[in-house]
């Protein structure tokens, strides 16, 4: 059964009552401390000529981790963004998508057909549509942000329960996580990864696994940097140019990878310790590697 279809079934017995305070939380109530990050491992960061060299890396790399997962559990769980990272997946099918469990770091609260505003719509016209038998988290279709990150919360739970997503606890807050087998990030120029934004209570929150968040209009949900942080592999991808920024995201993954951070004030900088990254020379012409 898809988690769609029986996240109808949990709803209505004691399982998912009983779980939902403990993986959404409307805000941060348990606040870690925000030392200053120590700059990535430079053994981790892969450097390519362009934006399609880095494209091509990025599929290679989730292909890898499809078949390995596949050949070692019978099931592959993916989180992906939106924005660049759907143009690298345009035209893949890949021959685990059957075996594949895909859910999204964040999206918006709007009707999942909307072609404009859902990530989900754009994963469906750009790839989705060919990953034959995939079982995609999705979520209810309404603008209310924290009843979508609660739902999105039990449909994770609900994933652990069926062995589609293992349980690992947390080193920083002793909590249980759920454990993708692959993670892939984007990173926005102002640090933000999923919608974890810089200054806000959202990404010092070690607790939750999903959270709701209103930073912009319409509000959305994201997974919690605990679970980003939590995959077996995490992937942060930055590529392109435009006339505005010749240099692509340079001082954006500068401020990733090597300046003095902290959670709050870039919280990009929080993959640091567990992240590979994939760049093209643009993206990557301002670090000191």
């Amino acid at each position: 059964m898809h988690l769609q279809a029986a996240l109808m079934c949990a709803v209505a017995s004691a399982f998912a009552p009983a779980h939902r305070a403990s993986t959404t939380r409307a805000s941060s109530t348990r606040v870690a401390a925000l030392p200053t990050l120590a700059p990535a491992d430079p053994s981790r960061v892969t450097v390519l000529p362009d934006a399609d060299a880095v494209g091509k890396e990025v599929w290679r790399r989730i292909d890898e981790a499809g078949k390995k997962a596949v050949a070692e559990r019978g099931t592959f769980s993916l989180a992906i963004p939106g924005g660049s990272v759907l143009k690298m997946l345009a035209g893949t099918a890949p021959e685990w998508a059957e075996d594949c469990m895909l859910a999204y770091v964040n999206h918006k609260c709007v009707s999942m057909d909307d072609a404009a505003l859902a990530t989900h719509a754009k994963a469906r016209a750009g790839f989705l549509d060919a990953w034959d038998g995939v079982d995609v988290l999705t979520l209810g279709g309404s603008s209310d942000s924290l009843a979508e990150a609660c739902r999105y919360a039990e449909l994770l739970e609900l994933a652990t329960v069926q062995k589609l997503l293992l349980l690992a606890e947390n080193p920083d807050s002793g909590e249980c996580t759920p454990v993708f087998d692959m993670m892939v990030i984007g990173v926005g120029d102002d640090g933000h990864v999923g919608s974890l934004y810089p200054g806000r209570g959202e990404v010092t929150d070690d607790y939750s696994w999903v959270l709701p968040v209103d930073a912009k209009e319409p509000g959305g949900i994201t997974l919690s940097m605990a679970v980003m942080r939590g995959a077996s592999e995490v992937l942060v991808a930055a590529c392109g140019v435009s006339e505005k920024y010749p240099q692509g995201k340079s001082d954006a993954m500068k401020r990733a990878i090597e300046t003095e951070e902290t959670l709050e004030t870039f919280p990009a900088a929080g993959l640091r310790t567990v992240a590979d990254y994939v760049f093209d020379e643009a993206a990557a012409s301002k670090l000191t590697l």
